[in-house]
Formats: structure tokens, sequence, C-alpha cells
């Protein structure tokens, strides 16, 4: 009974950090997206 509890804790915690890592990486591509977007943004203002 230990066991499996121990398990599913650990495939929880594997999931949480597995999802942190996920959203973490959608936050750095929308970021790149807007720096882009405010460079060619820039370039047709000069």
């Amino acid at each position: 009974m230990i066991r499996a509890r121990i398990s599913l804790l650990s495939l929880i915690a594997f999931a949480f950090v597995s999802a942190c890592e996920t959203i973490e990486g959608a936050g750095q591509d929308i970021q790149s997206t807007g720096d882009a977007i405010s460079d060619t943004a820039r370039d047709a203002d000069d």
C-alpha cells in the first residue's frame, strides 16, 4: 500500500515538473515572437 502511494506521488510530481517545463518553453516562444514583431515594427518605422 505504501509503495503504491509513493509510486502515485512520484508520478504526479513528474507530471507537474514536466508541465512546468512545457509552460516555460511556451512562454519563451511567445516572448521570441513578440520580440520579432517589435523588431519588424522598428524596421518598418525607419
